[in-house]
């Protein structure tokens, strides 16, 4: 092979003779010349049709081409790091509470909220109705084959069906829609959450309270599972992280390492820039002074704006779980100024927020110390007889009982009575009551002797919270942590954030004598060494209650207001515990019910009754109020100056105690 592929070349003198080659030799070299090529294979022939290939003009595939060019790669880096951060932020924050967290010696109940009881009785009513369950799975069933077919005419192009799944604000993106993965997640949860709520709502033969409980914890398990919670199925954050390259989960991370750390190691979701308002300078600013100050509350009296005021004052007993500036948030939407405006002389208690030194302060503590002693005081300020009073959510119950007190008494000191959202008949509490089962009140009171003997106002909040869990944690959850969102001023959540302490046997008195055994309602209340009657209160009296209200129930409400003896105005307003109070004549917001007949004959037997002969009116119920209360409220006398009653001013309003933090 060797002899035949290279070219031959000339013989020179130098050159030495040839050696002598034998046969065998020759015979060999003959065979390898006449044996195939073996080192290289024959080459496929080409199509002749083809043209040699051009390298130097190849097409790009531009469509094809995975390849990152230099701004791709610079973003990709981005993200990576980002996340990375993201990462060890949370990382670093987990670690730095768990060593935060108080030491515990004893055991807590393993279900203080009762909620397997709860579940067994449900599921027990279940299984005695087999029909039901085949009824509901056949439902189930039908619906996710419906869903499916649905999905599957979408991914073949073809046009979806109509969307039969109820509106929900989680899902207000356009893009759950539009994307047929986002849709199916969005769709198959509804339809799934939706179902299993419906089922547990459905069942018969169990008890209210523990229908109530199952109902509430399979709501609060169902909404914590929502796609829209966790990063990776939800398609406004994943956006947002794909845009910001990473910055928004960073951003996220940052405000969830600074919410446990605020929480001391318990994650503590901010709802509002907490930083935007404070309290004196751009909330609470109606002016006034602090005219006298006790153990239990500063009493403010607000500046006059008009010329003449009526002659006998407004005393309001707010919630001492709140701050009273609820009613005082900015002067669009103040109660406080608006009753200034109508010619009325205001009066507010601004509780004290109780320390551990007040562990053992009592109802009765509150009742004589607080109403008893608010009311004598704005009488000596104004030289007036009586006092008009209003009592806001727990304030309108102990207010309740002090009427009654008073009655009993002969103390004729009160001459009307506004409640807002108060109950005195428990039987139809609000959410609150899932929490008041014994096994709970038992962990309640070893929280509260942990903390020194009062209830932390974290604990409150988060209770409150739970009962929107929708609006008040995982809405934030999302906007502050997932997406990184800035946090927006809004008055009445940094109010809700602003929480107070509770006195350990106050607290655990108002759960038990009045949640859990309805003595008020029973008659079987004794308070001071007198029994409680609310039937003796002969005084008129006002009653509002919110149609939405879940914690103080229209309907709840509507059964206290039957047990007075006196004439009562009975008035439902749209919206819930907080907008359904606080809702300024301006704002043209919600809308309200009165029913003339009840008025003036007695309220009926139900609240269905009642709303039968209700009268809708459009926007707030304040005026509403104002001409009721003018008419109980004496004649026009020149305006009181706060400077210039019996008690010299300690200073200006909102006083001292509402700075007070938790």
């Amino acid at each position: 092979m060797a002899e035949d592929t290279q070219p031959k070349r000339k013989k020179t003198v130098s050159d030495a003779p040839p050696k002598a080659v034998s046969v065998e030799a020759k015979a060999a070299k003959t065979s390898r010349k006449k044996a195939p090529p073996k080192a290289e294979p024959k080459a496929a022939p080409k199509p002749a049709d083809l043209p040699p290939p051009q390298p130097e003009t190849r097409q790009e595939e531009p469509a094809t081409d995975t390849s990152f060019n230099a701004e791709q790669f610079k973003a990709m880096e981005d993200l990576s790091v980002n996340l990375a951060k993201a990462a060890i932020t949370a990382q670093t924050a987990l670690a730095s509470a768990v060593f935060r967290q108080p030491e515990f010696n004893g055991s807590a109940p393993s279900d203080p909220f009762q909620v397997g009881p709860a579940m067994s009785s449900v599921m027990n009513s279940l299984a005695k109705s087999p029909e039901k369950m085949v009824e509901a799975q056949t439902d189930l069933l039908t619906g996710y084959m419906s869903l499916w077919a649905d999905m599957t005419r979408r991914s073949l192009g073809g046009e979806a069906g109509p969307d039969t799944s109820p509106r929900d604000k989680r899902f207000a993106d356009p893009r759950w829609q539009e994307n047929l993965v986002f849709d199916m997640m969005r769709r198959s949860y509804l339809l799934s959450s939706n179902w299993l709520n419906n089922l547990v709502s459905s069942v018969d033969g169990v008890d209210p309270l523990d229908k109530r409980r199952a109902e509430f914890f399979t709501k609060l398990i169902t909404d914590a599972f929502s796609p829209s919670n966790f990063l990776m199925s939800n398609p406004a954050a994943l956006d947002t992280l794909i845009t910001t390259k990473g910055e928004s989960l960073v951003k996220g991370m940052q405000k969830f390492a600074d919410d446990l750390a605020r929480g001391d190691g318990k994650l503590k979701i901010s709802q509002a820039d907490y930083d935007h308002f404070k309290v004196g300078e751009n909330v609470a600013t109606t002016p006034g002074k602090v005219v006298w100050r006790g153990p239990l509350f500063e009493l403010l009296q607000y500046s006059p704006t008009t010329e003449q005021v009526r002659e006998i004052p407004l005393l309001i007993f707010p919630p001492w779980i709140n701050k009273f500036y609820i009613l005082d948030l900015q002067a669009k939407n103040s109660l406080i100024k608006w009753l200034t405006d109508q010619g009325f002389t205001v009066f507010v208690t601004s509780w004290v927020n109780p320390d551990q030194s007040m562990a053992s302060l009592t109802f009765e503590d509150y009742m004589f110390g607080g109403i008893y002693q608010a009311v004598a005081k704005v009488r000596e300020q104004t030289g007036a007889e009586t006092v008009n009073t209003v009592g806001y959510c727990i304030g309108g119950t102990l207010l309740g009982v002090t009427l009654a007190h008073m009655a009993a008494k002969g103390d004729t000191s009160i001459g009307s009575a506004t409640f807002f959202t108060a109950q005195h008949d428990f039987s139809e509490a609000g959410d609150l009551l899932l929490f008041t089962n014994e096994a709970w009140l038992t962990e309640l009171e070893r929280q509260m002797d942990a903390a020194g003997g009062v209830l932390p106002g974290t604990a409150m909040a988060d209770t409150f919270n739970s009962l929107r869990a929708n609006d008040l944690v995982w809405s934030f959850f999302v906007n502050n942590y997932l997406m990184g969102k800035e946090l927006t001023a809004f008055d009445l959540l940094c109010w809700n954030a602003d929480q107070t302490r509770m006195p350990k046997t106050l607290h655990m008195y108002y759960l038990r004598k009045f949640y859990n055994e309805n003595a008020l309602s029973k008659g079987e209340l004794n308070v001071g060494g007198v029994d409680i009657d609310l039937k003796n209160v002969k005084i008129p009296i006002y009653e509002q209650a919110g149609r939405e209200d879940h914690i103080a129930p229209p309907g709840s409400v509507f059964k206290g207001a039957k047990l007075f003896g006196g004439p009562v105005t009975y008035v439902m307003a749209g919206s819930g515990h907080i907008a359904g109070v606080v809702n300024a004549p301006a704002a043209q917001k919600y809308m309200h019910w009165i029913n003339e007949v009840s008025n003036a004959k007695g309220l009926p037997e139900t609240l269905e009754s009642w709303q039968q002969d209700a009268v809708e009116y459009k926007g707030s119920w304040w005026p509403h109020w104002a001409e009721w209360l003018h008419a109980k409220s004496g004649d026009l006398i020149s305006a009181r100056d706060p400077a210039k009653g019996k008690f010299k001013p300690l200073m200006d309003a909102p006083g001292s105690y509402v700075l007070v933090k938790s």
